[in-house]
C-alpha cells in the first residue's frame, strides 16, 4: 500500500499522545521515536498501568481508588476499576469559561442554535431537577425519540447526573421500530421531538409518538420537544410537558452529580435489529467516558477548544461518541438533516463556518460526494481541519485518493471501526503514523485487537475473524433483560454473541486482514462473508472495486447456493442515466478478476432499483440474503427502507429461466 499522508515532525511532537507517552520511563523513549507499534504493545502487556494512566492524564473527576483490574484474565468477567467512583455528565461538564462554545447546531436550512457551557450547565441542571421530581432514581431508564440537536445532548447530561440510564432512538424509526427498542427497557421517562426536517421538509412525528406513549405503560410523564413547530403539541398525551416549559420553570437549578460506581450503567445501545429483535446493549459509565477520552485525545488529538463534528443521528453510537469530546473541553458541532443537502455541501459549510477541527462522516457520504464531482479543496475554507474521520462501513482505496486530491490535502484520513458492541473503536487512527491508502491506521491503544482463522490461529496478511483476546474498560456490562445477566455472570445471550466461536475471546464479527504496515483492511461483517468454492472472502473487497465504476452508485453481494457449492449473486444500483447492459456486465465481472480473484466474480449481476440500509445507512447483506432464499426478514423496521426487499422477494419467486 502507498503512503497517503504522514504527519510532520511537529505534529507528532505536540499531539497529546507524545505527551502521555512523554511522562514515564517505559514509554519515554516509544515517544522520542514515535513508535506506535512499541505503545500499543506495551498498552496491552501492561493494561492496568496504562489505563490508570489514561485516568490520570485526561484528568478524569472522580475517586480512583487502588484497584484497577481484577480477574483480568476471565473474558468476560475482569472487573476495571471496582472501587472507583464518578459521574460521567460531571467529567463533560468540567469547568471552563462560562462563555465558552458548548454546543454549535445547525438544523437542514433552517434552526441554528448556540450554547455557552454555561447555558448548557444551566439547561442540564433545569432538567436534572426536573427528572428527580417526578421520581427518577438511579438505574431507572429515560428515552429519547428525538432529532440531533441540543435537547438530546442536554437529555442525556441531565440523566446521566442523576444516574439514570439513557437510550434513544432518531425520530425517522417507525412506530414498530421504537417499540421494539423502548418496550424491553420500560422508560421511566420519555422525550419526544415534534418532529425533524428531512429533504427541505418538514415531517410531524407527533402521531407516531401518541402511539408509541400508548403501548408504553412505564412512562410516567412524556416531555415534548418543539422542532418543526407543529401544532398543539400536547393534544393526545397522557402526562405530557413542553420542554421548554420545564427548563424555563427551573432557573437556577445546582448542578448536582451522583458519584456512583465504575461499572454504573450510562446507556443502552441497541443493535440493528435485522435478524430479529434488537439486543439492549448496556454500557457502563466509566468504561464509557475512559473510552472515549483515550480515542479523543490519545487517537484524535482532540484539544481543548478544539470543535468536533460527526454527521450521526442520535440513534447511531457515533451520537455517543461525538457527545464525549465535551470531556475534552472540544465544542461539539450538531447536524439534523439530509447530509447530502446543498448537492453535498451542506457538512462542508458547517466545517468552514465553524472552523471544525474534526470532521467526521461516513463511507458512504465520501463515495456519494465523489460522485457528485463535488471539490471542497476548491470551495470551502478547510484550514482549521486536521482531521477527518469515516465509518458505517469499510473506506476503499479510491476514497483514501478522492480525500486528497479534492477535500484536503494535509489532514489525517482515519478510517475507524468498532460499534455499537463496545460504544468505541477496535481499529482506528493515531497522529504518529503515516496513513496508508486502503488502510486503517491501527489498534486502539489498550485492545489486543488480532485477526484469527476459524482453528484459533493469528493471522497476518491475510483475512480472519476480528478479536480482541484480553478484556478492556468499555466491554458492554451485558443484555438488558438477558437472565443471570452482571458484569461478573453475564447472560447466556451475551456470551453467546461474542464469546461462542472463541471461549475467553471477543470476537466481534468482521472480517479483517493485519497489514505489514501494522494496520488493518475491514472485508465486511463475518455473517455475511461469501464462500465460493469454499474459500471465504469478503463482501467489502467487491463493493470497492465495483463502486470505483462511475455507472455503479453502490452494490450488494449474497452468496446462492447451486447444486451443493456457493456462487456469487452481485446486485447493483445505477446512477442515473445508466443501464445494465451486457458491456456493463462484462467490464463488472472483467475488474474483479484482475483486480481481486476469479473467485470474486459474480454468477449473475442484477440491477435493483435501491439497496436495503440500516438507519445508521449500513447496507443489510442478510436481509437480502434471507428473502433470496425464501426466509422472513424478522423486523423490517430497522431497515431505513424496507420497501426494498419487495425487489428482492419478487425475484425469489421469479420462475428460473
Amino acid at each position: 500500500m502507498d503512503v497517503a499522508w504522514a504527519p510532520d515532525e511537529q505534529r507528532r511532537r505536540e499531539s497529546r499522545l507524545t505527551a502521555f507517552a512523554g511522562v514515564a520511563p517505559e514509554t519515554a523513549v516509544l515517544a522520542q521515536g514515535y513508535d506506535y507499534r512499541g505503545l500499543h504493545a506495551w498498552s496491552v502487556a501492561d493494561r492496568e498501568t496504562f489505563w490508570s494512566r489514561v485516568w490520570d492524564f485526561c484528568g478524569v473527576l472522580g475517586d480512583k481508588g487502588d484497584a484497577v483490574l481484577a480477574e483480568g484474565d476471565l473474558m468476560p468477567g475482569a472487573r476495571w476499576f471496582s472501587q472507583a467512583r464518578l459521574n460521567f455528565a460531571e467529567n463533560l461538564l468540567r469547568p471552563r469559561a462560562q462563555e465558552a462554545p458548548a454546543i454549535v447546531f445547525y438544523g437542514e436550512r433552517r434552526a441554528r442554535r448556540r450554547l455557552t457551557y454555561a447555558e448548557l450547565c444551566g439547561e442540564v441542571g433545569a432538567l436534572a431537577d426536573y427528572f428527580s421530581s417526578i421520581g427518577i432514581s438511579p438505574g431507572d431508564r429515560i428515552a429519547a425519540y428525538v432529532h440531533n440537536g441540543p435537547e438530546a445532548v442536554i437529555g442525556l447530561l441531565a440523566a446521566a447526573s442523576i444516574g439514570a440510564v439513557w437510550a434513544s432512538c432518531s425520530p425517522d424509526f417507525g412506530v414498530a421500530g421504537v417499540l421494539d427498542r423502548f418496550a424491553q427497557i420500560e422508560p421511566k421517562a420519555l422525550i419526544v421531538s415534534d418532529g425533524y426536517f428531512y429533504k427541505n421538509e418538514g415531517l410531524d412525528r407527533l402521531q407516531q409518538a401518541r402511539e408509541i406513549v400508548a403501548k408504553l405503560p412505564s412512562v410516567h410523564e412524556t416531555l415534548v420537544v418543539s422542532y418543526i413547530g407543529a401544532e398543539n403539541p400536547l393534544e393526545g398525551f397522557v402526562k405530557a410537558r413542553r420542554w421548554r416549559s420545564v427548563i424555563e420553570a427551573r432557573p437556577n437549578s445546582p448542578l448536582r452529580f451522583a458519584r456512583l460506581p465504575f461499572d454504573h450503567p450510562l446507556c443502552i445501545m441497541f443493535s440493528s435489529g435485522t435478524t430479529g429483535a434488537p439486543k439492549c446493549i448496556v454500557h457502563g459509565a466509566g468504561g464509557t467516558l475512559l473510552q472515549h477520552l483515550k480515542e479523543h485525545q490519545l487517537h484524535c488529538d482532540v484539544r481543548p477548544g478544539d470543535r468536533a463534528f460527526y454527521a450521526t443521528t442520535t440513534g447511531w453510537m457515533m451520537w455517543n461518541w461525538l457527545v464525549s469530546a465535551l470531556a475534552s473541553e472540544a465544542t461539539i458541532l450538531l447536524y439534523d438533516g439530509f447530509p447530502l443537502d446543498r448537492d453535498g455541501a451542506a457538512l462542508f459549510d458547517l466545517a468552514q463556518n465553524e472552523r471544525a477541527t474534526l470532521f467526521g462522516v461516513s463511507a458512504g457520504y465520501l463515495r456519494a460526494i465523489e460522485k457528485q464531482g463535488l471539490k471542497p479543496r476548491e470551495t470551502h475554507d478547510l484550514s482549521a481541519l486536521r482531521l477527518i474521520a469515516s465509518t458505517g462501513s469499510p473506506l476503499a482505496p479510491q476514497s483514501f485518493d478522492y480525500v486528497y486530491r479534492d477535500v484536503k490535502a494535509n489532514t489525517q484520513l482515519a478510517s475507524i471501526s468498532g460499534g455499537a458492541d463496545i460504544l468505541s473503536c477496535f481499529v482506528l487512527g493515531n497522529p504518529w503514523s503515516p496513513v496508508y491508502r486502503g488502510e486503517i491506521q491501527g489498534p486502539g491503544l489498550g485492545l489486543a485487537v488480532e485477526a484469527w482463522d476459524a482453528s484459533g490461529r493469528r493471522v497476518n496478511g491475510r483475512e480472519g475473524e476480528l478479536v480482541c483476546t484480553r478484556s478492556f474498560p468499555s466491554m458492554p456490562l451485558g443484555f438488558w433483560n438477558d437472565p443471570h445477566g452482571a458484569p461478573q455472570r453475564p447472560g447466556p445471550k451475551y456470551r453467546d454473541a461474542y464469546f461462542s466461536c472463541f471461549p475467553n475471546v471477543w470476537r466481534h464479527g468482521d472480517f479483517a486482514t493485519q497489514t505489514r504496515n501494522g494496520g488493518f483492511v475491514i472485508h465486511g461483517r463475518s455473517d455475511a462473508t461469501l464462500k465460493p468454492h469454499g474459500v471465504r472472502i469478503g463482501t467489502a473487497d467487491i463493493y470497492r472495486i465495483v463502486e470505483s465504476m462511475p455507472e455503479i452508485e453502490e452494490a450488494l453481494a449474497v452468496g446462492q447456493d447451486h447444486e451443493g457449492a456457493e456462487s456469487i449473486l452481485l446486485f447493483v444500483k445505477l446512477h442515473g442515466g445508466f443501464a445494465l447492459e451486457r458491456s456493463l456486465v462484462d467490464r463488472i465481472k472483467r475488474k474483479l478478476k484482475e483486480e481481486a480473484s476469479p473467485r470474486h466474480v459474480p454468477a449473475a449481476v442484477l440491477a435493483a432499483p435501491e439497496l436495503p440500509h440500516t438507519r445508521s445507512g449500513k447496507l443489510v447483506e442478510l436481509a437480502v440474503r434471507d428473502v433470496m432464499r425464501g426466509r422472513e426478514v424478522k423486523n423490517r423496521e430497522a431497515l431505513a427502507n424496507p420497501q426494498s426487499l419487495d425487489f428482492f422477494a419478487a425475484l425469489a419467486k421469479a420462475p428460473a429461466t
